[in-house]
């Protein structure tokens, strides 16, 4: 009686019989993938796709009546000596009104030197604001913005002794997409080198570090083809793109990690060159599908946040790691049973490994790699494992006091605070708004849908409005309006106090919505009122989270731990995992706060704090992670049963099985952690938080989690490890049963 083959295992054996038919459908796949994705226009998220609740609301009014919002445009006029009143800065206005004017793509100039827009000149007399509109929404126009850029960068030029400079929504989103397109590009081209230093280190050999960043590699490439096509249908925004890059390059390097390194771990014991693929697709390979598996699952727990940007992140990670996955049981296989011993050509002899030997050299090099991690870990573990109770309390005592500051975790929008100042020029050309006109940059806008937004009620109630920004605290004005679309719909715009994110908006924000808008458009009879804007998008969509969250950690709590009792038929196995994953989740998000929330890492990493996290990362961080950590649980937990199984004590099986895979779980480690530090480093704030979240979670995870905790806990459980309930043991003698029919199978080690 034969075994059953794993998916993986029989993908690995076709691969390594047809070893160029595999490489070419590889190569055929990266390439088709990539054209077809070539000719297809990436779709990003709709503005309601981007936002939730009232903020929402006002998107899907506008979009029903066939009337996009407005990008809202400013142009700063200043100067240290003149004032308003002066003929050479009223001159400078003059001609940037005609200089808008004159490219066609901009409506509602509101010139401050006109009675509508005498409230756009500062107290002090010395700045002043040009207001407009784009003619397409943000969108649309931060395509064609350009034109209007330059635009006031000539009628600057003819007024040297003046500030004129713009910002906008539009201008802004350019200039901010360039900026991470850019950054985005260098850190990919920055992660691939550095992981290749990181797998030379780890695999003594050219070659064997090649193959994981040729797979990473083609892997990121074939999944954004892909990407831009299902993009048609789950939309996804520059976040999403550039976390499918982090995530790429790091999952393809870890498992093609596990595979090559369980290859020549069976090299080592004498196997030939296919039968050590046939056991390292059986074992490895079908770990990565495992993990891979849950890592897809996992991310598919963001559709229940109900939020697009999360849409497009589950989308396009989910893309990436399926790619990764068949790329590491279809073409790896391939190319090692192509190359054989091959595979460690390019040997680093000042690495000082092992000297090759008539026939098994190479093994012995490669297990010689192997052992020396197991050999630097081996004295924590003993220690450990001496004193498990107070190895728990001690690690877990720490862990618990890093968690501690999560529990006051804020989320918001960075908005403009995503990039230091110093990055973007334009940023200071905000900060020099807000500091002359408070609101300015970042207006709320009230969206009205009534059946004539001209009638003398609607008009009454814009007079109140410009009535209240005067005299209400946290309002400013100037106020305008516009109708447009299908004629039902008008807009009117105020100015809120703050940056925009920060908690004087907020507040602002709260007292336009609770106090200010039922005295004024409140009172137009019949009429559809919603507020909307980057402070309303800011707040509604973390509310909105704030609810999901517990939705989304549920689903992913419950399919973890399915996926941990079947797979070890122990409910003990299964909630261990749980509270180990919950616990360096917790202190992640810990160090987050403390770091980036707390500000205590601005010198050292270079931002200004916004008081708050990105939204989108704690849940993603949340979900990412506890998929992410399946990759070494199982690994390391299926050698201690295995050794179980072979008769050990549990202490013993503890020991062996934490020995045996510490090389390969803090390499992949490191490189992870490497990858997610590359990231880390990049201007943008959320990415920063994104990345030193995703490092500290792995490194804990690689390292306390599973060479302390993980043990110290198994040791106190004993033989309830393995308990398993009725309704599951039936399950377990039909795969004992199976699984003596090994016998006919190729000698193979066993194990993960």
């Amino acid at each position: 009686m034969k075994s059953r083959r794993s998916l993986a295992e029989a993908a690995g054996r076709w691969s390594a019989h047809h070893r160029w038919a595999a490489v070419l459908l590889w190569l055929t796949f990266v390439v088709v993938t990539t054209v077809v994705g070539g000719f297809v226009q990436p779709a990003a998220p709709t503005p309601a796709e981007l936002t939730n609740g009232e903020a929402r609301r006002a998107e899907q009014i506008l979009a029903g009546a066939g009337f996009e919002l407005p990008a809202h445009e400013v142009v700063f006029v200043h100067s240290d000596t003149l004032t308003a009143q002066d003929g050479a800065f009223r001159a400078a206005v003059a001609d940037t009104v005609k200089a808008l004017t004159g490219t066609g793509a901009v409506d509602h100039v509101v010139s401050p030197l006109d009675p509508a827009g005498a409230a756009a000149v500062s107290a002090d007399r010395h700045s002043a604001l040009v207001q407009f509109e784009m003619k397409d929404g943000p969108l649309k126009a931060k395509e064609k913005v350009q034109p209007v850029l330059d635009a006031v960068g000539r009628a600057g030029a003819a007024h040297p002794g003046l500030r004129v400079e713009q910002f906008g929504e539009a201008s802004f989103s350019r200039l901010y997409d360039d900026k991470l397109h850019t950054d985005y590009g260098n850190a990919e081209l920055l992660s691939f080198p550095v992981t290749l230093g990181i797998l030379l280190i780890a695999f003594g050999a050219l070659v064997a570090a090649l193959l994981p960043v040729l797979l990473a590699l083609t892997t990121v490439i074939a999944a954004g083809g892909l990407l831009a096509l299902t993009s048609q249908l789950v939309h996804v925004d520059q976040n999403g793109t550039s976390v499918m890059s982090l995530i790429g390059i790091a999952v393809g390097v870890d498992y093609s990690l596990f595979y090559i390194r369980r290859f020549r771990e069976e090299r080592a014991l004498g196997h030939g060159t296919d039968a050590a693929v046939a056991a390292a697709a059986a074992t490895s390979g079908h770990s990565i599908v495992v993990s891979g598996l849950t890592v897809i699952v996992s991310l598919a727990g963001l559709f229940l946040s109900g939020n697009g940007i999360f849409f497009g992140m589950a989308s396009a990670t989910i893309i990436v790691v399926a790619a990764a996955v068949l790329g590491s049981v279809t073409v790896l296989p391939a190319m090692l049973s192509l190359l054989g011993d091959r595979v460690d050509k390019g040997r680093l002899p000042f690495l000082n490994r092992a000297r090759r030997t008539a026939g098994t050299g190479a093994a012995a090099a490669a297990a010689d790699t192997a052992a020396r991690p197991a050999r630097g870990w081996g004295s924590v573990l003993a220690a450990v494992l001496r004193r498990p109770l107070a190895a728990l309390l001690l690690c877990g005592g720490a862990l618990t006091a890093l968690a501690v500051p999560a529990f006051s975790l804020h989320t918001g929008e960075p908005g403009t605070g995503d990039l230091p100042a110093r990055s973007l020029p334009i940023l200071s050309t905000y900060d020099r708004i807000q500091e002359a006109f408070p609101g300015s940059g970042t207006p709320a806008k009230i969206v009205i849908r009534t059946d004539d937004p001209a009638a003398p009620e609607v008009t009454a109630a814009v007079e109140r409005l410009r009535a209240a920004a005067r005299t209400t605290e946290g309002l400013s004005g100037p106020v305008t309006f516009q109708s447009g679309g299908d004629g039902t719909v008008g807009i009117a715009t105020v100015g809120l106090a703050g940056s925009g994110t920060d908690d004087a908006s907020v507040a602002a924000l709260r007292t336009l919505r609770e106090k200010v808008v039922p005295e004024t458009f409140g009172r137009v009879a019949g009429a559809e009122v919603a507020v909307g804007g980057t402070t309303a998008a800011s707040v509604d969509s973390s509310d909105h989270l704030a609810d999901a969250a517990p939705w989304v950690a549920g689903f992913v709590l419950v399919f973890t731990f399915f996926v941990m009792l079947f797979s070890f038929r122990s409910p003990v196995i299964a909630g261990l995992t749980l509270l180990l994953n919950l616990l360096s989740v917790g202190a992640a998000y810990g160090v987050v706060v403390v770091v980036f929330q707390h500000g205590w890492g601005e010198g050292l990493l270079g931002f200004t704090s916004t008081g708050a996290i990105a939204s989108w990362v704690p849940l993603f961080l949340f979900v990412f992670l506890f998929g992410l950590s399946m990759d070494y649980h199982v690994f390391v937990v299926s050698r201690i049963r295995e050794g179980h199984e072979r008769g050990l004590t549990t202490a013993r099986a503890i020991e062996e099985g934490v020995r045996s895979t510490a090389g390969v779980v803090t390499g992949a480690a490191i490189v992870m952690v490497a990858v997610a530090a590359v990231f880390g480093m990049l201007p943008q704030l959320s990415m920063k938080e994104s990345g030193v979240g995703m490092s500290v979670a792995v490194l804990l995870d690689a390292t306390l989690i599973r060479v302390v905790l993980l043990p110290a806990a198994m040791k106190l459980l004993g033989e309830w490890n393995w308990y398993t309930p009725r309704t599951l043991a039936r399950a377990a003698r039909d795969e004992a049963g199976a699984a003596a029919g090994a016998e006919d199978r190729e000698p193979v080690a066993s194990g993960v």
